[in-house]
């Protein structure tokens, strides 16, 4: 059993490292193409999502930081 939960975290580990890699590089094909890449507007998102974390105020603040500490490697 222990060697599954192991396959899984690394499966997920490595997906995760792949879709943090992709994310500058789709925005970076955003700013200079000025097109979208896969029919995402990244950018977008992004500000969005910024935006309701700061209009959601210290509940905002909150999730921030817990959405931020899944990006820290420990």
């Amino acid at each position: 059993m222990d060697k599954v939960f192991n396959y899984l975290n690394g499966f997920f580990s490595g997906l995760a490292g792949v879709l943090l890699t992709l994310l500058p590089l789709t925005i970076l094909w955003e700013v200079l193409s000025g097109g979208l890449l896969f029919n995402m507007d990244v950018i977008g998102n992004l500000t969005a999502l910024v935006n309701e974390f700061g209009n959601g105020g210290f509940a905002g603040l909150i999730v921030l930081v817990l959405v931020a500490s899944f990006f820290v490697k420990k």
